[in-house]
């Protein structure tokens, strides 16, 4: 799974490459959705389970990296999410804090939708948004989405309600 944009290369992220995740995945700003940066062992695990998903079902979070420098800003792409007992193809994305405000997220999640309907046949993608990130429902909006739903996540002890955006073929 590669997929290529006007200023963007996301493709399948390599075994070693936990430097480029901690980058963005241990900054508390990008993650203050996460109610926190992850720890070295949470980056290695996120990894691993990326690895594990393009094994399994050909696809997951892609590794973004912006064709001007060749630099790896973040990742978007498709994993399987539980929400009410029922599963959905989300895209999802996280970028470097240096790399906001300039398009790249929207840019890589068009493209994974258009992936997702062209190539693997989907009817409908989804967003999993935090209620309090709102630069994340604003790619959901741009990218098509409309809110299916609202729900509650319980991730590290605190209560997160979270809204499902939804775009269908």
């Amino acid at each position: 799974m590669q997929i290529e944009t006007k200023r963007l290369i996301l493709r399948p992220w390599e075994k070693g490459e936990e430097h480029f995740l901690a980058e963005f995945l241990q900054d508390e700003r990008v993650m203050y959705a996460y109610e926190g940066a992850f720890s070295d062992e949470e980056v290695s695990n996120w990894l691993n389970w990326n690895l594990k998903l393009y094994q399994e079902k050909g696809y997951s979070l892609l590794a973004m990296i912006r064709k001007s420098d060749g630099k790896i800003i973040g990742e978007c792409g498709l994993t399987d999410q539980l929400v009410s007992g029922k599963t959905y193809l989300e895209i999802g994305y996280h970028l470097i804090y240096d790399a906001w405000g300039v398009g790249y997220g929207i840019e890589a999640a068009k493209a994974v939708k258009e992936y997702a309907f062209r190539n693997l046949g989907a009817s409908a993608v989804v967003s999993i948004v935090r209620d309090t990130n709102l630069a994340s429902m604003n790619v959901a909006i741009r990218n098509g989405m409309v809110v299916k739903e609202s729900f509650i996540k319980n991730y590290r002890n605190v209560v997160m309600p979270h809204y499902l955006f939804m775009a269908t073929k």
